[in-house]
């Protein structure tokens, strides 16, 4: 007995079943029925009851999510696009691009009285890894180099530092998310939530950050690039 050895610690992680499905097929039909068990401590199956639309839910969400651990992440769907200056897929990831100058419809709140719709909006950088996003503005709309410059992306909701605050917008970037998927999932998050206030007293224009959006509503102008405020920081700042 003396040369007994507790083996637990190397068996690694424990599993313990906690529900069973059954899958019924009557004979010389295609009729099913699914049944649905929850296990007792002492390993016995109990509770049985069809299987609910809660229950396969959860169990089609397990499934794909070890789908989605097959996948590659970050992956281009076909050729690269060229507005794409940085990829890390690592597990959390990390992609920098860019985006010309363009009309958005925005949203904002009622404390605004800024009417929601369309303006337009400068060429901006984007940075994001699969749970936070940073804006910046450009000047020009060509590719950017790593000595260009960046300046201060001129909404609300985004701090001095390009970190944009989602609110209650839920973030869900796929762990199997294309390069394609995760760029334009961002850009959707950014433009679908509200813009409701400045981030800790920071205003990120020249001149009234209200003022301005409520003359890109009214009068459909272009973006005036000189309200811009340079951020004192570079491409190459932001790049790993």
């Amino acid at each position: 007995m003396k040369n007994l050895k507790d083996l637990g610690q190397n068996l690694g992680t424990l599993y313990y079943p906690k529900s069973a499905i059954v899958y019924y097929r009557t004979k010389g039909s295609n009729g099913c029925y699914i049944e649905h068990f929850d296990i007792a401590p002492d390993g016995r199956p109990v509770n049985a009851h069809p299987l609910t639309e809660h229950e396969a839910g959860r169990l089609a969400k397990a499934l794909n999510t070890g789908k989605e651990k097959q996948e590659p992440f970050l992956k281009p769907v076909g050729v690269m696009a060229s507005n794409i200056l940085y990829i890390n897929p690592a597990p959390n990831g990390k992609v920098v691009w860019f985006t010309p100058a363009t009309t958005k419809g925005l949203f904002f709140s009622d404390n605004l009285q800024i009417p929601s719709g369309k303006a337009a909006v400068p060429p901006l950088l984007w940075a994001a890894d699969r749970r936070n996003l940073s804006v910046y503005a450009l000047i020009s709309g060509r590719r950017p180099k790593e000595s260009t410059p960046l300046y201060h992306a001129p909404f609300f909701n985004v701090d001095q530092n390009g970190g944009v605050c989602m609110g209650t917008v839920e973030v869900g970037i796929r762990k199997a998310a294309s390069l394609e998927e995760f760029t334009r999932s961002w850009q959707d998050y950014f433009y679908n939530s509200y813009f409701s206030h400045l981030m800790q007293g920071h205003n990120p224009v020249k001149g009234n950050c209200v003022s301005l959006w409520q003359a890109l509503r009214q009068k459909q102008m272009p973006f005036p690039k000189e309200v811009l405020i340079r951020a004192n920081r570079t491409l190459k700042d932001i790049l790993p």
